[in-house]
């Protein structure tokens, strides 16, 4: 556990108020304690910046929504920005209608898993999977065939997908529901995911957590304990955080959701720098930003900060309150005029759908007759058993174990080779929040979900380990999926018995089973679960290890499979001389069973990446293991301080000079890969140069007038921010070939050493399927932004002047090829 300090940040130096020391009191003074840590931290931005619609695609869109507002009432902008409950749908979140002028509502709705919760709705693979394919065109499809089911439910808001966490803590008990532990990898993996979701113009996407969100412990504020504190130095909020949400704004997000969080003691959604700042000025965001449900601390004073919606709803903050602030002239009519228009022009945008949630039927009481809507499509299904097959990560394969040969006998153990035995709407939280394969009833499954609202504090470090009732598909929370079924290992394993006349012995009670002797394989299934509401408490389940080596001690050809959500430590057993093979299958969805033969059996060959990195022990993440737990000295005001700037994961561990059990970027195939043939190109002009992020323009060593390539009016900047970071600067290309025996495909991942930055940073990726025998070249375009540093001084991005170094090779560690990129 991590004691909080008292720390005080360079973004943080100058108080609006100076009060005495609070902890000199005699007595809790919790005015001053207020005073003390809420005032001064975050630097104020005002007003909020207003939607105009410049950007090519948004002007009709607004020009529609500003007339169609003009015609509301106060009280009914106010209207639409609070959340509601609708009788007759069950939406998670809804903005009321206002009828009379042809505004019907919005409905918003799912998860980067699938919609939930509701029927008749595809579990995909989670995002830490298709995180782990490392396959660009795989995360634009799901998000396409989810868009098209969002469409089908008359959901207008996708809440999805998920830019934060980022991976900073190992025990997030969130971090499955994003793309892993990099920002670049996170950014590219969120902005096809939102191109897919937006493709046909019908849903919206609302990319979350804004922002800085790396924990569930003390997320929220309870008695005088306020939310834990992110306490973020602006480069670090840059190149590590924002990083990923540039991305998911230059593919225009029609919405973000802000988080539970504080950031440097302000909470996010009311905190004027992030949103104000950050989102809708320097990244020139023209959606509307949307509270996480219940992150509602502030009446006007949070929109005011940027804030445009609410939900579940307001608390009584918003509502009538926000009109009648208007007419005593606390709040500004032009404010709240913005923040009506923002969400109808969101609503314009995207499809404008008539009758919002028609197909979500209410969840009060899944027992009771009700009409279904079957969002499914047979055109989706192959898109759902690649994100599921790709998102398996082959990490140990000794003399070529895998595939398997023809066996004649396959002993099969574990408590995750088989479905859980309820998955049922009407069985009630258990199946509502993922948690169909945790041992527990339904009254103790409430009091995990509970750790929504109580920080986490009353589960931790007790919550579930492992889902000992059955196959864990996906996590738990609000990012989980609800299945039309599963195909669980047991199920595909004896299909494919069936098809070759293979016997199979199997024993998924037992902690220490009988091993049938000649056994061909002894295949031992096991998971890891993790959830919203809490963080875990270690990075491995004891009961499962001891079961893996209660089976490898009896047989010598024993493999392990593990649904995974999250980082998982195998050293506990790994080096075991009868363990010959593992995979990391993270959270597969609906079709685990079936990608797990395809892969075992060899119709396909493994070829995922891990997007994060697996220590030889937990102590190896250093203070990055943990989530910040409030203590003696926190004074009811958490500090969670980032002092590790961007060296998390794979960076910090370079930087610590500590080898990782598996390094990010690491998977095996069934084939083996050469690279040639290096070449860097550079634009002829490429020289130092800095972008100011709040004008937009480019300042060139060699520049005389500082021309620049920006094409927006002065204004306003563009979505994703000032146009110049975008420009392609540098070229790498290179050849792979397969020269193993057997089409495979394979990840060439590309990092940049920039100048006074960590050793290596990920820039590029390219996954390509070959032959057996094909030779491809691969192209790596290097943008000004991927090779740029922030500059907290001057408020932009520096390209500095001297030698970069470009590697490229099959993870981070393993790196075949090195070349230097000079900048003069």
């Amino acid at each position: 556990m991590k004691n909080s300090l008292l720390l005080y940040l360079a973004a943080s130096t100058s108080a609006a108020v100076t009060p005495r020391d609070p902890s000199t009191s005699e007595s809790t003074d919790f005015t001053a304690l207020s005073l003390f840590w809420d005032y001064g931290r975050s630097p104020p931005v005002y007003p909020s910046p207003k939607g105009v619609g410049t950007s090519e695609g948004w002007a009709d869109a607004y020009k529609a929504a500003a007339s169609m507002v003009a015609k509301m009432t106060n009280e009914e902008k106010a209207n639409i920005t609070t959340g509601a409950t609708h009788p007759n749908n069950g939406c998670a979140g809804w903005a009321p209608p206002v009828e009379r002028v042809g505004f019907p509502g919005m409905c918003m709705q799912g998860s980067g898993s699938g919609l939930r919760p509701t029927e008749l709705v595809t579990s995909y693979a989670a995002p830490i999977s298709i995180a782990a394919s490392w396959n660009d065109d795989l995360a634009f499809r799901t998000g396409f065939h989810r868009g098209l089911e969002y469409e089908a439910k008359g959901v207008n808001v996708a809440l999805e997908p998920v830019c934060g966490p980022v991976g900073r803590i190992a025990e997030n008990g969130r971090n499955w529901e994003g793309y892993g532990s990099d920002p670049y990898l996170a950014g590219q993996m969120n902005y096809q995911t939102i191109k897919g979701i937006q493709n046909r113009g019908t849903v919206s996407a609302c990319v979350k957590h804004f922002i800085a969100y790396e924990q569930e412990t003390n997320r929220f504020p309870i008695g005088h304990n306020e939310s834990v504190s992110s306490n973020v130095d602006d480069q670090t909020m840059h190149e590590l955080y924002l990083w990923p949400f540039m991305d998911a704004m230059k593919a225009e997000s029609g919405s973000v959701m802000c988080s539970y969080n504080r950031i440097n003691n302000s909470y996010a959604c009311q905190n004027s720098k992030t949103m104000n700042g950050l989102l809708k000025t320097e990244l020139g965001f023209e959606g509307f930003v949307i509270s996480d449900w219940e992150a509602l601390h502030a009446g006007y004073e949070a929109a005011d900060a940027g804030l445009d919606m609410v939900m579940p709803s307001s608390g009584g903050f918003w509502g009538t309150n926000l009109s009648l602030a208007v007419t005593n002239g606390s709040f500004s009519q032009e404010r709240l005029d913005d923040m009506a228009t923002r969400i109808v022009a969101v609503w314009n945008k995207f499809g404008s759908i008539p009758n919002p949630g028609h197909g979500d039927p209410p969840t009060v009481d899944w027992s009771l007759p009700h009409n279904h809507t079957n969002a499914m499509s047979h055109a989706s299904q192959d898109t759902v058993f690649q994100g599921a097959l790709e998102g398996h990560v082959l990490v140990k394969n000794v003399n070529n174990a895998l595939p398997l040969k023809n066996p004649t006998v396959l002993s099969l153990y574990g408590y995750d080779a088989i479905p859980p035995a309820v998955v049922d709407p009407a069985s009630g939280v258990k199946w509502l929040f993922g948690y169909e394969s945790i041992n527990s009833s339904e009254t103790v499954a409430q009091l995990y979900i509970s750790g929504y609202w109580s920080n986490g504090t009353n589960i931790w470090p007790n919550g579930p380990r492992a889902g000992y009732e059955g196959t864990l598909i996906t996590g738990g929370g609000s990012s989980t999926s609800n299945p039309p079924w599963i195909v669980s290992p047991y199920a595909a394993f004896a299909q494919q018995a069936r098809e070759d006349l293979t016997m199979l012995s199997w024993n998924f009670k037992d902690q220490d089973p009988g091993v049938m002797g000649g056994s061909d394989a002894c295949i031992v299934f096991i998971n890891e679960f993790a959830s919203e509401g809490f963080d875990r408490s270690g990075l491995a389940d004891p009961w499962s290890d001891e079961l893996v080596r209660n089976v490898a001690s009896k047989c010598d050809n024993t493999m392990v499979v593990i649904h995974n959500a999250g980082i998982r430590v195998v050293d506990a057993w790994i080096d075991h001389p009868n363990i010959t093979a593992v995979i990391l299958a993270h959270l597969p969805g609906q079709e685990a069973g079936k990608t797990l033969v395809d892969l075992m059996y060899g119709k396909t060959s493994p070829s995922g990446r891990l997007p994060y990195t697996i220590p030889k022990k937990e102590s190896d993440f250093g203070h990055l293991l943990e989530p910040t737990h409030a203590d003696g000295s926190s004074q009811y005001h958490t500090q969670a301080n980032f002092t590790e700037g961007v060296y998390i994961d794979y960076k910090h561990f370079i930087k610590n000079n500590i080898a990782p059990r598996y390094e990010f970027g690491y998977g095996l195939t069934y084939s083996s890969f050469t690279y040639s043939n290096m070449e860097i190109t550079h634009r002829d002009d490429i020289v130092p140069s800095f972008v100011d992020a709040y004008k937009g323009t480019v300042e060139t060593a060699n520049s005389k007038d500082n021309a620049t390539s920006d094409d927006t009016t002065g204004e306003r900047l563009p979505w994703g921010g000032a146009a110049p970071l975008w420009d392609n600067v540098a070229e790498v290309t290179m050849e792979v070939a397969n020269v193993g025996e057997m089409a495979a495909a394979e990840v060439v991942q590309l990092y940049v050493g920039i100048p006074g930055a960590p050793e290596k940073q990920l820039r590029g990726y390219k996954k390509k399927m070959l032959d057996v025998g094909q030779k491809v070249q691969l192209q790596f375009q290097l943008t000004r932004r991927d090779l740029s540093v922030w500059n907290s001084k001057k408020q932009g991005w520096d390209l500095q002047r001297g030698t970069y170094k470009i590697y490229l090779g099959r993870s981070v560690l393993d790196i075949p090829l090195e070349g230097r990129l000079e900048v003069r």
